[in-house]
């Protein structure tokens, strides 16, 4: 049955790994686009429009669901609120450097914490996220177009939200299965998703 999973899983990596040929940052324009969708749904929609963000919002919440305890709310929730933070930051004209290497380094960075189940102190761990959050944040303020920020803002930060649930869901239940190394599989997926993305870029 492990094996039978194990390989599943491997499929789904192999699958996530061909999509890194599609541009990373390839994050959509409905207000360009003329739709009717409203600004927070154009926040909503903003993170799932670009594969780095999302591998990195799933890969916190299988993290946190490693690490287990408090880190299952702290890990996630440090990302978010430092998110927007950098979000915020972007508005008042704050430009950080290296946004989109950033960006990308921080798939690798956190696919590889799967991968190895790193278990740090949980204010570690979210110190770790904290600062990767920053930078997408950060990104995400530099796309805002002609949208209001509030409800962009509250539309990016819901869909992160319920990404990093994802991938929390999934964390715990591959632990219950007894299936740690899946979720570690899956980590190395994600770093070597973000390594080829980092040299594509």
């Amino acid at each position: 049955m492990t094996r039978h999973l194990t390989a599943r899983f491997s499929g789904l990596a192999l699958t996530a790994l061909m999509l890194t040929a599609a541009p990373a940052f390839a994050h959509i324009d409905p207000v360009a686009h003329g739709t009717a969708l409203s600004d927070a749904a154009h926040g909503a929609l903003h993170p799932l429009s670009g594969l780095d963000h999302v591998l990195v919002m799933i890969a916190v919440g299988l993290w946190a669901a490693q690490r287990g305890g408090r880190a299952i709310l702290a890990v996630p929730a440090a990302f978010v609120g430092v998110m927007a933070l950098g979000f915020g930051l972007a508005l008042a004209g704050v430009s950080l450097p290296f946004i989109e290497p950033a960006i990308l380094a921080s798939i690798v960075a956190l696919g590889l914490l799967v991968a190895m189940a790193v278990r740090l102190p949980v204010a570690a761990a979210a110190g770790v996220v904290a600062i990767f959050a920053l930078f997408h944040g950060a990104a995400h303020g530099g796309e805002l177009g002609s949208a209001d920020p509030l409800a962009f803002g509250l539309g990016f930060v819901a869909t992160t939200a319920v990404l990093h649930l994802s991938g929390i869901g999934l964390g715990l239940a591959l632990g219950r299965l007894g299936s740690g190394l899946l979720a570690r599989i899956l980590g190395g997926a994600t770093a070597l998703a973000g390594a080829a993305l980092l040299l594509a870029a």
